[in-house]
């Protein structure tokens, strides 16, 4: 069954256009709520289903979460609200509450005007494509509200960031902390940025924070995750020995070392991978996905450590992960997963166990790198209206085996419709750069013509 408003993520959109209206998310709250209601969860005779809502910084997710809260109460469905908390936050407090889903109103990574809902399952992993098709299949029904007796209620979670700060550095070796280091935390101007500087600062490190002042307009502008040379000057302004930059919701995390020098997901996943082995620690292979740099593949299973490839998102890396009994998996994005310390990626647990391998081995990032040289690589995003058929056409799949050809075993291409935004992504890797760089636009140009 094809979905109808679910993507790769939750459902995304620029705020005020189909499906991120305040009338189609009232009627996603309901359907929702219909949909948990009707689940047996053994709960005590006259209990409702309880759900939790958490938002990033986004001016509109104040709507949009008054409009999920009605939707929910008049499915009979009881609801807590958090405020502004990263993604993952969520899906540990819906753990640790016992509580039936979690839902984060958040676009990640995309700027204010986009916002988005997404789903958590009461293990805290997202909904299986299964329930968001229950959702989708009485979303268009009318809203018909449960009688005033039972009619769902709400309250705000009291000590929410404090839970989780406190959950965040249990997943840090107790005999362990980061006195001596001095990090800048960049906090994307999101969700994180009333908790990611106190965890650091709490185990002990020098915490300088940045992209902590959200105002509702300014999440991810010229700030974290997707836009690291803000914080690759702030190390070296402040003389730092690292820096950590989230995105808005606080799932992905990049990671810049005291030069200045960016290591992203790919390079963070094979850092915490080579020493959980190193460490005993390593429990079979690591998922990656098509994006995932080929000198990453390469260095890991170097290491005698299974890899595996999944298609692009967190979802997918973790229904291979699940599927394979394995620990570890992310994308090159920042996404990582550590199955062992939370159900979900999170960008804050992901760096400590970064800080871990650094604390250990003490040594820089760089030197944990020093034996893996990621290939050259280029992405070209080429916006289009429509990208579904467009990859498929038989004149970009001719350029696309001429390159293939000609980069050999050396190289790799691939071409693939974005699942949160009307973009063709164009990637292009190999040993060359030169080649790299000419077929990514070659292609990319070819691409072009049939974006109208």
């Amino acid at each position: 069954m094809t979905k109808k408003f679910f993507g790769t993520d939750g459902i995304r959109g620029r705020v005020g256009e189909e499906p991120i209206t305040p009338d189609r998310i009232l009627s996603l709250g309901f359907a929702a709520g219909k949909v948990l209601a009707a689940k047996d969860w053994h709960l005590m005779e006259g209990e409702r289903p309880k759900v939790l809502i958490g938002k990033d910084t986004r001016v509109s997710g104040y709507m949009l979460e008054s409009a999920l809260e009605a939707g929910l109460s008049a499915s009979g469905v009881d609801v807590f609200l958090s405020g502004p908390m990263p993604t993952s936050a969520i899906a540990y407090l819906i753990r640790a509450l016992r509580l039936q889903a979690g839902i984060v109103i958040s676009a990640s990574h995309n700027l204010f005007e986009d916002n988005g809902v997404k789903f958590f399952s009461a293990e805290g992993t997202k909904l299986p494509d299964e329930i968001e098709q229950q959702i989708e299949a009485v979303i268009d029904l009318p809203v018909k509200t449960m009688p005033s007796a039972q009619l769902g209620k709400v309250q705000r979670l009291k000590d929410a960031s404090g839970r989780y700060i406190e959950f965040c550095k249990s997943t840090f070796p107790y005999h362990l902390d980061l006195r001596g280091l001095r990090i800048v935390v960049d906090c994307a101007n999101g969700a994180a940025y009333h908790i990611a500087g106190h965890v650091f600062h709490e185990l002990g490190a020098d915490v300088v924070t940045i992209g902590d002042q959200p105002n509702g307009l300014n999440i991810n502008y010229e700030c974290g995750a997707t836009h690291c040379s803000t914080l690759q000057n702030a190390v070296k302004m402040h003389q730092a020995n690292l820096g950590i930059a989230l995105d808005g919701d606080g799932d992905r995390v990049m990671m810049v070392d005291e030069k200045g020098v960016l290591y992203d997901g790919d390079q963070l996943i094979y850092i915490i991978t080579k020493h959980r082995q190193q460490t005993g620690f390593m429990k079979g292979g690591v998922v990656g996905t098509l994006m995932t740099n080929m000198a990453i593949e390469n260095g890991i299973k170097s290491l005698n450590i299974p890899f595996l490839r999944s298609k692009v998102g967190d979802r997918h890396v973790m229904e291979l992960l699940r599927k394979e009994s394995w620990y570890i998996g992310g994308e090159s994005s920042g996404h990582i997963i550590c199955l062992d310390k939370h159900t979900t990626g999170d960008g804050i647990i992901s760096a400590l166990q970064v800080l871990h391998a650094l604390c250990d081995s003490e040594v820089s990032l760089a030197e944990l790198m020093q034996d893996v040289s990621l290939y050259p690589h280029r992405l070209i995003n080429v916006k289009v209206l429509q990208p579904s058929g467009i990859v498929e056409h038989k004149e970009i799949q001719e350029v696309v085996k001429e390159a293939q050809i000609d980069l050999n075993a050396q190289g790799r291409v691939l071409l693939r419709a974005s699942g949160t935004e009307p973009l063709i992504r164009v990637m292009v890797e190999g040993e060359s750069e030169q080649k790299v760089d000419y077929w990514a636009e070659q292609i990319a140009e070819v691409v072009q013509k049939f974006t109208n």
